[in-house]
């Protein structure tokens, strides 16, 4: 009994030693495991603001590029409306001056015609006169 006695008391005496110690280990095993979950949600939380960051300077890239795309598409239609109006224009005035050329020349024809005919009228004119005056001078003549 001696024997159960010394070896419940030593069970018991190691116990008490041991139980500070192991209360000890397990109180530093949560704290280890809360600080790695700490450290987990600190590393996701910096993964999605990375990706948030990522996504952002994407978006504003996007965006400035969609804006340059679209001033360039606005330049480009707008020099296209400049050339198609300096092409009207340009082909009014060739049409203007062929008009013009024409006309010009259309005039020109008409003025010699009418002179000519003019001309003509005239030398009709004195062709009857002399005609008349040949006339006159055959009949004082006989």
């Amino acid at each position: 009994m001696k024997r159960q006695l010394l070896t419940a008391l030593l069970l018991t005496a190691a116990t008490v030693a041991i139980a500070p110690v192991a209360n000890a280990a397990e109180a530093k095993s949560i704290d280890n495991i809360q600080k790695t979950r700490l450290t987990f949600l600190e590393n996701q939380s910096k993964a999605v603001g990375n990706l948030q960051a990522t996504r952002l300077t994407n978006l504003d890239a996007r965006n400035k590029q969609s804006v340059t795309n679209i001033q360039k598409t606005r330049l480009t239609f707008l020099e296209n409306q400049s050339k198609a109006v300096e092409n009207v224009q340009a082909t009014r005035l060739t049409n203007l001056d062929a008009r013009n050329k024409q006309s010009v020349g259309n005039i020109q024809k008409t003025r010699l015609t009418f002179l000519d005919n003019q001309t003509k009228a005239v030398e009709d004119i004195q062709a009857t006169r002399l005609t008349n005056l040949d006339a006159r001078n055959k009949g004082n003549l006989k």
